[in-house]
């Protein structure tokens, strides 16, 4: 690890927090009129995923954590665990329920996925902004029930429900926005 200081900050980068490894999702040099310049961070939990504020004073220093970024190729689900496989090598890898997150509704098999290792260990994953997925059930519209902005309940591949417009039928394929869990758009239809 590689000691950095605040003013080496940058939007993504990993530094150790509370013996942890941390994110920084935001940070904002401010230099008050009177008083010493600082450094409000947003920095996210690698391992709980929670996202706390901190204020750094300008110039201090911190641990910079060497984080690798592999692409894997997702296998299956055992418990707490999805298992993930280095496609050079084809080392499989655990990676807890807590990392993946509720990005586990949309997690589909022998798709590739950006897994974040520390130390032979998956601390975090990158999730994509939007993920195509099949619609496998769908009640039809009612004729007549075409109010604008009308919603319905549908069944995806992985089993998940959500809340689309009527005219999304099975066998369509969506758009949804895996963090909210909000459809986004068709992309595809039978």
């Amino acid at each position: 690890m590689a000691k950095i200081t605040t003013s080496q900050f940058e939007k993504g980068m990993f530094i150790e927090f509370k013996d942890e490894p941390h994110q920084i999702v935001e940070f904002q040099h401010v230099n008050p009129g009177k008083g010493s310049a600082f450094i409000r961070t947003k920095l996210k939990s690698l391992k709980s995923g929670k996202v706390q504020e901190f204020t750094y004073k300008s110039g201090e220093s911190v641990e910079e954590i060497p984080i690798n970024v592999f692409e894997m190729q997702y296998l299956y689900k055992t418990g707490d665990e999805f298992f993930f496989m280095d496609k050079g090598n084809f080392e499989q890898l655990a990676v807890d329920k807590n990392i993946v997150g509720n990005f586990a509704n949309f997690i589909k098999e022998g798709e590739i996925y950006q897994i974040l290792i520390h130390e032979d260990a998956a601390v975090g994953m990158r999730f994509p902004k939007k993920v195509r997925i099949k619609v496998t059930a769908s009640d039809e519209a009612v004729k007549g029930n075409t109010v604008s902005g009308a919603k319905k309940v549908v069944t995806i591949e992985t089993g998940v429900q959500i809340t689309v417009p009527l005219f999304i039928k099975k066998g369509d394929t969506i758009a949804i926005d895996p963090e909210t869990g909000v459809y986004l758009e068709r992309v595809g239809q039978t």
